[in-house]
């Protein structure tokens, strides 16, 4: 039986991965067409 350390997480709580990522940026696109920041024919 292998004892390997485990990981270190270097101070971070919260890794982001593309799916995450992906989501938030979706989310703040959708924000900024409903406030008028960014014009509707402008994000497909």
């Amino acid at each position: 039986m292998s004892h390997t350390p485990p990981e270190e997480r270097r101070g971070r709580l919260f890794v982001w991965n593309e799916d995450w990522l992906a989501a938030v940026v979706g989310l703040v696109l959708v924000a900024l067409v409903l406030v008028g920041a960014v014009p509707e024919w402008l994000v497909p």
